[in-house]
């Protein structure tokens, strides 16, 4: 919009009129002030330009370098009632030390004498095995002798079929030559008779002739029957063939029927062995947890159950143990914005608290009191509360750590990055951006 009033200009022509207002403009102080206001700006301006080491600062506390190092917590491993406390607070205990001592709460371990009886069942169970096994061999003997009874048996058997074939053999020829008598004495009979017709041979020698013909016919009827004798000789020594191995087949089927019988009894017998002897080595287990012992040397920090008679459960926490050797680390934690930028190796200068220090962290070289460290571990997975986990140990190459630092006591880290103008850190945090990437000219290797 045209400005084609005078009004502006009428309004200042009325306030020239007064003293006041032309004194305004002389008073010295406003030219100091707008001097300083120029002074401090040029000052901000140099500052913008000024060199700022770019860092990654964390907090955390001291701890342990080494995992078994670290204070820890002795647990109980079976429910029981506290009965008897042999430390207290403060006390330094070697390892295995007796801590405290618990009593049986469970109704199932209640027997003063179980160990003993469940060792006397274990001895029965093994002289009831070892008498299993002598049948087994007595049975294997038995089997054995069976077999060979079974072998002489056969043997006689077939002998006895050999003797009566060699009999019915014998027979048949004897057999044969009776009849062949017969034929003779029958042709003799019949030619005494043609010649006692004709008159050349008398009556009495053909009734001889006659008789021995019938002499000659008995004996062959005799030699036939033992003939037929001898055959069913034969037939019976094989039928006890036949008799003799389903008789042993028998008593051997038995033998062995009992045999398995006693190694079943056996087998059960022998796990029934070892779940007692299994029962036993848990029971003798279970006696030494009554006393509950310290893992190694250290100090009794806090005796987190108290009192005679109380029931505590099995994993309940009993006392709290600081290890008497340890090496100091600090575990701090970094952003997630700032994880990328750190690795293992790296120096970091730490500070703790209770000790003086006096810290820029632009200028390194002004601090007082810092202490250098390595990194030995950064943790890949985000901690509860949102940050990464990096474990610090002391640089061997720099001054040691404080010998009085307390385990758990507050520290604070900070590690150098690289060197940009104050105007960029400045626009970069106001940005949200992360620190420029670093890496140094020489990289860390891990001390062994």
């Amino acid at each position: 919009m045209l400005n084609l009033s005078d009004q502006k200009n009428t309004q200042q022509h009325i306030l020239d009129r007064y003293s006041a207002v032309k004194n305004l403009g002389n008073r010295p102080h406003y030219k100091i002030l707008n001097r300083l206001i120029l002074a401090i700006c040029i000052i901000g301006i140099i500052v913008l330009f000024l060199p700022w080491t770019q860092n990654i600062s964390g907090s955390g506390a001291v701890t342990a370098l080494k995992p078994n190092q670290r204070p820890q917590t002795i647990n109980t491993v079976i429910a029981g009632r506290i009965e008897k406390w042999y430390v207290q607070e403060g006390d330094y205990v070697k390892k295995g030390d007796t801590i405290i001592f618990i009593s049986e709460v469970k109704e199932d371990y209640f027997d003063p004498n179980l160990l003993e009886n469940t060792k006397n069942q274990v001895d029965a169970k093994k002289m009831a095995l070892e008498s299993y096994q002598g049948k087994v061999a007595a049975l294997n003997a038995q089997v054995s002798a069976l077999e060979g009874e079974k072998s002489l048996k056969h043997q006689q058997a077939k002998n006895k079929i050999r003797q009566s074939l060699l009999k019915i053999e014998s027979d048949s020829m004897d057999f044969e030559a009776v009849k062949i008598q017969l034929k003779i004495a029958q042709t003799q009979a019949e030619r005494s008779i043609q010649l006692q017709k004709e008159g050349l041979k008398p009556l009495t020698d053909v009734e001889e002739k006659r008789l021995k013909l019938q002499d000659v016919q008995a004996k062959v009827t005799t030699q036939e029957n033992k003939l037929l004798t001898s055959r069913n000789e034969l037939i019976n020594a094989r039928l006890e063939v036949e008799r003799l191995s389903a008789e042993y087949a028998e008593k051997i089927s038995k033998a062995n029927g009992d045999k398995y019988t006693t190694l079943g009894n056996q087998a059960d017998a022998s796990g029934q062995l070892s779940k007692l002897e299994n029962q036993y080595a848990n029971y003798s287990i279970r006696n030494g947890m009554y006393y509950i012992k310290a893992p190694q040397d250290g100090y009794v920090n806090r005796a987190l159950q108290s009192g005679l008679g109380e029931t505590v459960k099995e994993g309940v926490p009993i006392v709290s143990i600081m290890p008497a050797k340890y090496e100091f680390a600090v575990e701090t934690f970094v952003s997630p914005i700032d994880m990328i930028l750190l690795k293992k190796g790296e120096k970091i200068r730490v500070w703790f608290d209770g000790w003086p220090t006096i810290v820029f962290s632009g200028w390194p070289d002004m601090s007082y009191g810092t202490f250098g460290g390595r990194i030995v571990a950064i943790e890949n997975f985000i901690s509860p509360n949102g940050k990464y986990r990096v474990l610090i140990a002391p640089d061997p190459e720099e001054d040691p750590w404080p010998k009085q630092l307390s385990m758990g006591s507050g520290a604070e880290t900070i590690a150098l990055l690289e060197t940009v103008p104050v105007w960029f850190e400045i626009w970069r945090t106001l940005n949200g951006f992360p620190p420029n990437y670093y890496q140094s000219e020489k990289p860390a290797t891990d001390k062994k």
